[in-house]
């Protein structure tokens, strides 16, 4: 019966000493300011408004298990992917007007720089 306690105390001592010196290695990673279980980090602004480099920039994902929530880097690429399209498509249509612009220029019909007007605040 002693011998058997011995060596119960022994391998408690062991795993003890594996257990610390194991979390003085590596540690907990990287740290996190804690936020509420019921909340989420991650925000990005309404369907339809602009997202812009601050945004982004300020994005946080509340880490999970091994990572971060899925759903959560999924909704965020989703929605900059949204973005990304929205502004390509308005990129698409400057581009599309300045070679009308420069074709009519070269054609001799341009009328002055009364095609594009530009506001002054």
């Amino acid at each position: 019966m002693g011998t058997a306690l011995i060596y119960l105390v022994v391998l408690l001592g062991v795993a003890a000493a594996f257990f610390f010196g194991a979390s003085a290695i590596f540690g907990r990673g990287e740290e996190l300011a804690p936020i509420p279980k019921s909340a989420t980090p991650t925000w990005l602004p309404e369907p339809g408004e602009t997202i812009d480099v601050e945004d982004v920039r300020a994005l946080r994902f509340q880490q999970a298990l091994r990572g971060y929530k899925m759903a959560e880097v999924d909704w965020v690429l989703e929605r900059l992917a949204i973005e990304l399209h929205r502004v390509h498509g308005e990129l698409d249509v400057a581009h599309g007007r300045i070679a009308e612009l420069e074709a009519a220029e070269r054609t001799g019909g341009g009328s002055g720089g009364t095609a594009v007007s530009g506001g002054a605040g």
